[in-house]
């Protein structure tokens, strides 16, 4: 991924995790830490990163590649469950970006420069947990390095993540990346510590509107849903 027409990104998603506040739950403003903090380097940017390979296929895990392969799945599991729980409004009021045929042709590379983001969770991976969780507002940002890639930064909460964005389609970027937790400034490199691991589909759903969704994430929720709008 050492060229822009290789189409190959970095996503870096300082994402909410287990102890950031539901929306509804007392929540004021991300600790000053995290709202201010210098994104980490997370590998080598000049010459691009995972060996520089534009195809997801050879970097992914058969165990996520077939998280991928169930997409489709986790997003009816998931819809199926927060409706039936109760949430069947809320799920509603989200339109378009709990649609899984919503993805728009074009247009997927975010280009540099400041967003909001925000995380939905759908569904339960464990007996007794939340069907639906939607989380606050926080700032994200994007950055293109030196070497090509893409680097998409979501400077909150207590979970964060930091992947690539590959080639897919016309309609989709497949994402590939690892969570750092509570107060760690690094990130861990994919495949470095498999609980760490994510991947996720990224589609445009609207003008300056993202989602990356995430199937069968190792903690929590059938599915994760990242929302990044302008």
């Amino acid at each position: 991924m050492r060229t822009l027409t290789a189409l190959a990104a970095v996503l870096l998603i300082a994402a909410c995790g287990d102890r950031d506040a539901p929306s509804g739950e007392a929540f004021a403003t991300p600790p000053a830490h995290d709202a201010a903090a210098p994104l980490a380097e997370g590998g080598p940017a000049e010459g691009g990163e995972q060996g520089g390979t534009d195809d997801w296929r050879q970097v992914a895990s058969a165990e996520d590649a077939s998280r991928l392969g169930r997409l489709a799945q986790a997003w009816r599991m998931a819809r199926a469950e927060a409706e039936d729980k109760g949430f069947a409004e809320q799920v509603e009021a989200l339109g378009p970006l709990v649609d899984p045929n919503a993805g728009l042709a074009g247009q997927l590379h975010p280009a540099p420069g400041t967003y909001r983001c925000r995380t939905i969770k759908l569904g339960s991976n464990a007996p007794g947990g939340l069907a639906y969780v939607e989380y606050p507002w926080f700032r994200c940002t994007v950055e293109l390095t030196p070497g090509g890639d893409l680097i998409l930064a979501r400077a909150g909460g207590s979970q964060r993540s930091r992947g690539l964005l590959y080639p897919d389609s016309e309609r989709r970027l497949i994402f590939i990346g690892a969570q750092a937790l509570g107060a760690e400034t690094g990130y861990p490199d994919y495949g470095d510590q498999p609980i760490r691991d994510q991947v996720g589909v990224f589609e445009r759903i609207g003008p300056e509107r993202w989602r990356l969704a995430i199937p069968w994430p190792r903690v929590e929720a059938k599915l994760e849903i990242l929302e990044l709008v302008k």
